[in-house]
């Protein structure tokens, strides 16, 4: 077992001048602040990847600049699913005896570091290099292909995804570092500028600049240490034109490792913090996880079941969608979220009621990599 004993995330937005270095700077500052630790105390360091940084040793790069010397180092690159990974991957080390305090951290400058090209063609590279990427598709497209998907056979409406934006945005308005917090509604959604049919501009996450890191540790140190009480991981295909399905990927063994794991049913978990890089992506997360019917993820976000005093309070800083996507760090923000709203320090967001267990679940490419982590009360 390791404990959750401190995170941190940045506001997400433009951040001019700011490197990824410095991001990754600050948001580890503020970890360990958290954590109550100091530099000296860490002696781990796991790291994400950087698009406008991309060294190949970015995680002795970070350690050197931030002032560590760590005895187990490493970075991970498993696209959205990263900063979970990088969990999983400090809590098994620490497990196995590698290190006793380990810094998670990641941050990238994703949205004033690079130009409007050299993001498209760095998102292109997810496609199949013959089968996919000559004809011009980008991860919007593949998701779009998805979306008609979910949308034909669920026999489900547009509006149906556009509530889980609408969802979002009302949760990040309650969240000063959000990258967008002006409510949106449905007709909002459906009418923004059109993406990759179905999906339209408030479909899909902004691209941000931000940074996000959290402390894993073999002891709790604090009075607001969180047990990781399982993980898992499903990985069912890495192009989309080689997925088994269009509907059901590796979310669901991945969710049911990581319960099995903690010895815990779906049934006791309290919030949820669920990958949404696209709307179709969060309902489809939702459903396979078994959070929702098939189909049923966008009305039941309607009727209330996601929100902040609903039967499963999701992604209360408003997720990728509306808090934003900062590279390897967007993921990590719903675990620095689930870490305040499970120790009742989330300010005026705070969901009410004891929330004891809590699911994360990180997406990497086109829903080919999926990574879950099963989190409770020491």
């Amino acid at each position: 077992m390791s404990f959750l004993a401190g995170s941190a995330v940045t506001s997400f937005g433009a951040h001019p001048g700011r490197s990824t270095l410095d991001l990754m700077a600050e948001a580890a500052s503020a970890a360990l602040a958290d954590a109550g630790l100091e530099r000296g105390d860490v002696d781990g360091v796991v790291c994400g990847y950087s698009t406008t940084h991309p060294h190949v040793m970015l995680s002795t790069v970070f350690a050197e600049h931030f002032g560590l010397q760590p005895r187990f180092a490493t970075a991970l690159q498993l696209g959205g699913a990263t900063g979970v990974a990088m969990a999983m991957t400090a809590h098994l080390v620490i497990e196995a005896g590698g290190a006793e305090r380990v810094l998670v951290v990641a941050g990238e400058n994703r949205l004033t570091g690079q130009s409007r090209d050299s993001a498209i063609q760095t998102l292109a590279q997810v496609g199949h290099p013959v089968y996919e990427v000559p004809l011009g598709t980008t991860i919007p497209a593949y998701y779009g292909l998805v979306a008609s998907a979910y949308l034909h056979e669920h026999g489900a409406r547009e509006a149906d995804l556009a509530e889980l934006a609408v969802l979002m945005r009302r949760h990040a308005g309650g969240h000063p570092g959000a990258h967008f917090r002006e409510p949106v509604t449905v007709d909002d959604v459906l009418g923004s500028r059109p993406i990759a049919e179905p999906l339209k501009l408030l479909d899909c996450c902004p691209v941000s600049d931000g940074g996000a890191a959290f402390v894993l540790t073999r002891r709790p140190v604090n009075d607001h240490s969180l047990a990781l009480l399982g993980a898992g991981q499903g990985h069912t295909h890495q192009h989309i034109s080689a997925a088994p399905s269009l509907l059901r990927y590796g979310a669901g063994p991945s969710a049911r490792t990581a319960l099995a794991q903690a010895g815990l049913g779906l049934e006791r978990v309290r919030y949820a913090a669920v990958y949404d890089s696209f709307t179709v992506t969060l309902a489809l997360l939702l459903e396979e996880i078994g959070f929702a019917p098939p189909g049923a993820a966008g009305r039941m976000a309607a009727d209330g079941y996601f929100s902040t005093a609903g039967a499963v309070p999701l992604n209360t800083h408003g997720g990728l969608l509306s808090y934003g996507h900062c590279g390897v760090g967007g993921a990590m923000a719903h675990l620095a979220e689930l870490h305040r709203q499970m120790t009742g320090r989330a300010g005026a967001r705070q969901v009410p009621g004891e929330l004891d267990v809590g699911l994360l679940h990180g997406d990497g490419g086109v829903l080919s990599s999926h990574v879950t982590l099963v989190v409770g009360r020491p």
